[in-house]
């Protein structure tokens, strides 16, 4: 059966520098998939490619069987699809909470404030933050801005939700409750791909780990069998490493 998300043979390189190398993955519905590898072996670019942010030179990316990786395709109603969470809030500082969730709808969907306000109110409540929503992002801490961008991200009701090392600027204490945002979705049935260095949380929720290496996907599999009995020495040596 094919996934939800279908990446076949993927190749992006940037000038002489090649950082996917024939990628092939496969995200079914409900799933989370987490990528780990060290930094600069291809997991933030696949992300980026996997919601058109970045042209992929070859191979093809499918979204419920249509090709979306087709030169020319519209990029914007794919985008609506397939949300992205970057390490980086990017946040507009002049706008409150609430004014950065809706303001993608209102553009892009053509929402009003009015239509907004029920289901944006129930976002910032789902994750802890009602009582934030008027605050500007320098009067809310790390996590709670990060957790603002997540709803921005869910606010356009995405039906894939893709998080690049979203806990990597976090203070250590704070980066528990944002993986905590990260379990509801789970449990809520969210389809997911992840990059992360949160190797404790990949073990735990994950359904597919993928390890990266210099673009390439090393070994895939259930956490048990990646963090418990790797099979390559690449991704023994990385996991003695990091564990």
């Amino acid at each position: 059966m094919r996934g939800k998300l279908e990446l076949t043979n993927v190749w992006k390189s940037f000038g002489d520098h090649q950082v996917c190398r024939g990628v092939d993955l496969s995200v079914g519905a409900g799933q989370m998939v987490c990528l780990i590898g060290a930094s600069g072996s291809g997991k933030s670019t696949l992300l980026r490619c996997m919601n058109l942010l970045e042209p992929i030179d070859e191979g093809t990316i499918h979204l419920d069987g249509q090709d979306i990786s087709e030169p020319g395709l519209d990029a914007q109603p794919i985008r609506t699809r397939i949300g992205i969470v970057f390490q980086s809030y990017n946040l507009f500082p002049h706008m409150t909470a609430a004014q950065n969730v809706m303001l993608a709808p209102r553009r892009v969907r053509g929402k009003t404030p009015a239509e907004l306000a029920a289901p944006v109110q129930a976002l910032f409540a789902r994750f802890g933050l009602a009582d934030r929503m008027d605050h500007y992002p320098d009067q809310l801490s790390g996590g709670q801005q990060q957790r603002v961008a997540i709803i921005r991200a869910l606010a356009m009701s995405p039906e894939i939700m893709l998080f690049d090392e979203i806990t990597s600027a976090l203070d250590p204490e704070l980066v528990g409750e944002v993986l905590d945002v990260l379990r509801q979705l789970r449990h809520e049935g969210m389809t997911m791909v992840l990059a992360t260095h949160e190797m404790s949380f990949a073990r735990e929720l994950a359904d597919t780990v993928c390890f990266l290496d210099g673009g390439r996907i090393i070994e895939q599999g259930p956490p048990e069998a990646i963090f418990a009995a790797p099979r390559e020495a690449r991704t023994r040596a990385f996991l003695e490493r990091v564990l």
